[in-house]
């Protein structure tokens, strides 16, 4: 091979930045998972079509309170994990609020209207921001037990399997198959 041909092949610097910023962004590692085992401070979000809800209104249930933005490509990616889960499991005390860190609601309820997704989703405040701090990395979730404990919080993207290895063993045994 000639130096001509050689160089015409040799990708550039920037080509060499772009290639490596693509494989990080396709394959980034997995989501941190920790454990958190605290209460939840009480917390209220006004859902986009005004009705109010409550931490103690979700008393008894396992929730996941996911954070998440419209411009986040992997909150996106998620979603439809998120809504499968919910659907396969909410007839056994399972609920999820999907919290946006900055769009309001009129933006949110056209968003889920526009994907067809059913669960709560509604704007941050600061209650929410006191309960589980203020979350500026998205996606993040967060895994409550049935007594309103913080059991787990998800750094990153969340899947079904993950979902339901930290989940499933939380969901009231008298509802379980």
């Amino acid at each position: 091979m000639d130096k001509q041909t050689l160089k015409k092949w040799t990708p550039s610097p920037l080509t060499l930045i772009l290639l490596g910023l693509v494989a990080y962004l396709w394959f980034r590692p997995p989501a941190e998972v920790s454990e958190e085992d605290r209460p939840a401070l009480p917390w209220a979000v006004t859902l986009p079509d005004g009705r109010t809800l409550t931490s103690d209104t979700l008393k008894g249930k396992v929730v996941l309170v996911n954070f998440w933005a419209t411009w986040c490509p992997y909150c996106r990616k998620e979603k439809p994990v998120i809504d499968r889960f919910w659907k396969d499991h909410r007839d056994r005390g399972f609920e999820v609020i999907s919290i946006s860190i900055d769009d309001t609601p009129a933006q949110i309820a056209d968003w889920m209207q526009d994907k067809d997704y059913t669960f709560m989703a509604a704007p941050t405040n600061a209650s929410v921001a006191a309960a589980f701090g203020n979350v500026a990395s998205v996606p993040t979730s967060f895994i409550v037990d049935t007594d309103g404990q913080i059991r787990h919080k998800i750094a990153g993207q969340v899947h079904y399997p993950r979902l339901e290895k930290l989940v499933v063993p939380l969901l009231p045994q008298a509802r379980q198959p």
